[in-house]
């Protein structure tokens, strides 16, 4: 467990704007899931897994960021 989990799980519960950018990085590992199951994926589904990716990852960095600044913020 990282130090950052309990700051993240209260986020979570406590923090709307934290846990919309949960949920939907959370959306977008879903779909990623659903592409990357399909035996023969279309080019279409890997321009989708491009554009995925990069959302899902600027979704991370905004909760990163929001982890570390509460994080140095209890501390």
């Amino acid at each position: 467990m990282s130090q950052t989990d309990p700051v993240k799980a209260r986020l979570i519960r406590s923090d709307e704007s934290f846990r919309n950018l949960y949920e939907e990085h959370l959306e977008y590992k879903k779909r990623l899931d659903e592409i990357r199951g399909k035996s023969l994926p279309s080019e279409q589904d890997e321009i989708e897994i491009k554009r995925i990716k990069l959302h899902k990852l600027a979704l991370k960095d905004q909760m990163e960021a929001r982890l570390l600044a509460e994080t140095h913020a209890v501390s």
